[in-house]
């Protein structure tokens, strides 16, 4: 589901700023964005205790990240 929901984000990101961007440019941003997924997701299993579990770290990347988002906004 990722790939599709950072395409998703890639196309907000052209409609609001009115620029189309060619196919090779989309393909450059989604292999970067799913480059850094597949990273966190291991970075995170492996800090845990799950060396190479992608749910788990997946998991545990998405829970952190809303937590520090929360924080961020003053939801403690």
């Amino acid at each position: 589901n990722a790939a599709g929901v950072a395409c998703s984000g890639l196309e907000m990101a052209q409609n609001s700023s009115k620029i189309r961007w060619p196919r090779e440019e989309v393909d450059r941003r989604l292999r970067t964005i799913m480059t850094d997924i597949h990273a966190t997701c291991l970075q995170a299993a492996e800090r845990f205790g799950h060396r190479g579990n992608y749910f788990v770290g997946a998991n545990i990347a998405s829970f952190i990240k809303v937590a520090n988002a929360m924080i961020d906004q003053g939801n403690t």
